[in-house]
């Protein structure tokens, strides 16, 4: 990746890689779905081994990570995003703000706490979060009625937002929407703003959808079980 392409990143906060991955490890993907029946399924370090080798800092996705961020950038939250005719929903303009850890430990700045499908989660400090990146790997072809990602670029760099700031920059726009074949990659800055509407035709819109942070978590508190992925993998 060279310098511009990196800065091109932080400027905009999303990018676009084409064709990263090869037909077999999209199948190997596509088999973390299933038949479709858990359409937002949060994935665990034993769940997500089938594709271990791809998240380690060298492998087709976290080599993304860690060129756009820090060679040290590991997974730290990985979902199954399955929409089809029977799982449909949609999420308006938002910023993502928590992040899943080991255990509830009281940190200052750390709150509130949740839990998400059995995985501990709290909102850190906007720092923890303007340092990640996620990446969303795609299964399946993405067309402008397949529900694609829609961002507001250079958002990422506006700090934490309130529901009415983010209403307001979304209405101003103009957002760009995040089209992708099956195999390619889009890498977007964890702290953008960003939505995800309902698919306009049937089908399945498969989407992996993996956080990655190079930060350490102060006092006791531990990221969520796949951090230790680029060690296991090996």
């Amino acid at each position: 990746m060279t310098p511009t392409q990196r800065t091109r990143f932080s400027s905009i906060g999303a990018m676009h890689f084409a064709n990263a991955l090869s037909p077999a490890n999209i199948g190997k993907v596509a088999a973390l779905f299933g038949d479709g029946d858990r359409p937002g399924s949060r994935l665990t370090a034993k769940n997500v081994r089938p594709i271990a080798h791809l998240l380690h800092a060298d492998g087709a996705i976290g080599e993304i990570a860690s060129a756009l961020i820090d060679p040290k950038a590991k997974p730290v939250r990985a979902i199954l995003l399955d929409k089809s005719p029977d799982a449909n929903w949609q999420l308006g303009w938002h910023q993502d703000r928590t992040i899943a850890v080991k255990e509830r430990i009281e940190v200052d700045g750390f709150g509130p706490w949740s839990v998400k499908a059995g995985q501990t989660h709290v909102q850190p400090p906007h720092q923890i979060t303007a340092g990640m990146i996620t990446l969303r790997i795609h299964v399946d072809d993405l067309a402008a009625d397949n529900a694609p990602l829609e961002v507001i670029a250079g958002s990422h760099h506006l700090g934490r937002l309130s529901n009415a700031q983010v209403d307001r920059l979304a209405n101003a726009g103009p957002a760009q929407s995040c089209l992708a074949r099956a195999g390619d990659i889009w890498a977007y800055a964890t702290a953008i703003v960003h939505r995800s509407g309902k698919q306009q035709r049937p089908g399945r819109r498969r989407v992996l959808q993996v956080d990655f942070s190079a930060a350490e978590l102060p006092g006791k508190l531990e990221w969520f079980e796949l951090v230790g992925l680029t060690i296991a993998s090996a």
